[in-house]
């Protein structure tokens, strides 16, 4: 199966197996609940551990043995480890432990886990898992959003479910193509059947406010 990279879709050779990876609703709903979903967003993108790694990497290019056993005592990195290989197992169909490797209980007997690298390195796995559930619960479609739809409101939970309806209802689709779809590939489709109103961005109204200003002071200077 050939993905579609624009909608987050990938395939990630290991060995002679390829895995295909689908951010799809559907998919997302594997993750947990919800609330599990938004929190292993929010886990995942933790500004700390994200920054930890990429010093770690840019510093000797991989990620040494020891920084591997630090994620049994970093409380965030060990987060954003466990989101990453419950995001990645939830967008594809077949075992991939070869890919993220696996979870083994800690001799130390205090219901700890220490993980047993798999051919990725933790920060590729970050990288891939952030594309998918990006792709999968936000979307990363250009469109042209106008200033007075802009919002800053957060939420706690994404309700999968709610999306497929919404697609089954707008398209017309049956329940499983709109499982199937990823928030990328929805927001592309709504905005398809719903072209873009009329009005300014918040870009283009500063633009033009910029540019006023500007004329005016030349006006005056004249």
């Amino acid at each position: 199966m050939t993905p579609i990279k624009e909608i987050g879709e990938c395939l990630i050779g290991a060995g002679d197996d390829d895995y295909f990876f689908r951010p799809s609703f559907s998919h997302m709903m594997r993750i947990g609940s919800p609330q599990e979903i938004v929190q292993a967003y929010y886990d995942l993108h933790n500004n700390e551990v994200q920054s930890l790694l990429l010093d770690m990497v840019n510093a000797t290019g991989s990620l040494p043995q020891w920084f591997i056993q630090y994620l049994n005592t970093c409380s965030a990195a060990r987060r954003a480890l466990m989101a990453s290989m419950e995001i990645m197992n939830a967008c594809c169909d077949a075992d991939i432990s070869v890919l993220t490797g696996y979870l083994v209980p800690s001799k130390t007997g205090k219901r700890a886990f220490v993980w047993r690298q798999g051919a990725l390195q933790l920060s590729d796995m970050m990288l891939i898992a952030s594309s998918l559930i990006t792709h999968g619960i936000i979307g990363k479609a250009k469109v042209r959003q106008l200033q007075r739809n802009e919002g800053g409101s957060t939420t706690t939970e994404f309700k999968a479910i709610d999306y497929i309806n919404s697609a089954r209802n707008h398209f017309g689709i049956p329940r499983q193509e709109a499982e199937n779809l990823a928030m990328t590939e929805f927001i592309l489709m709504i905005n398809a059947k719903y072209p873009e109103q009329k009005g300014f961005t918040r870009e283009e109204y500063d633009s033009v406010v910029d540019n006023y200003f500007e004329m005016k002071e030349k006006r005056l200077a004249a």
